[in-house]
């Protein structure tokens, strides 16, 4: 989005902690290639800094899953700081206002925890997933 004015009036409703979650959470979904058709499930939680990221991936008849948890550490300046980046998205978010650094994190904090689950084969079970779906 390169509506500069628009973006400037709407970075008052951002909320940092639900901006780094939905960041982290689409990072995730993304990079699963999850959608409505495949059952990939992420939740996020901040405490003390620290943005909690768990993220699963299960057969359509449940028979199959993978679930695991990862962290990373965010809200760790004051948040003035290192906002020159204002207008960059990540995964289709542009949050004004909040450090580029908290937003990377929170991103890269997804792209990490699809790939411990790819790497534990959640790439089988989705396109298992993905062909079910196709033949109904």
């Amino acid at each position: 989005m390169n509506d500069t004015a628009i973006l400037d009036m709407v970075s008052a409703l951002n909320d940092p902690e639900t901006v780094l979650r939905c960041i982290a959470e689409r990072s995730f979904m993304k990079h699963l290639e999850g959608g409505c058709s495949v059952p990939v499930a992420v939740h996020t939680a901040i405490n003390e800094n620290q943005l909690y990221l768990t993220g699963a991936v299960y057969s359509l008849d449940g028979s199959d899953s993978l679930k695991d948890t990862m962290q990373t550490s965010v809200l760790n300046q004051t948040q003035d700081e290192d906002c020159s980046d204002d207008d960059v998205q990540h995964v289709g978010v542009t949050a004004k206002k909040i450090p580029g650094s908290w937003q990377a994190a929170a991103e890269r904090l997804g792209v990490r925890l699809a790939n411990l689950l790819l790497s534990k084969g959640a790439k089988e079970i989705l396109t298992v997933a993905r062909q079910l779906n196709d033949a109904r």
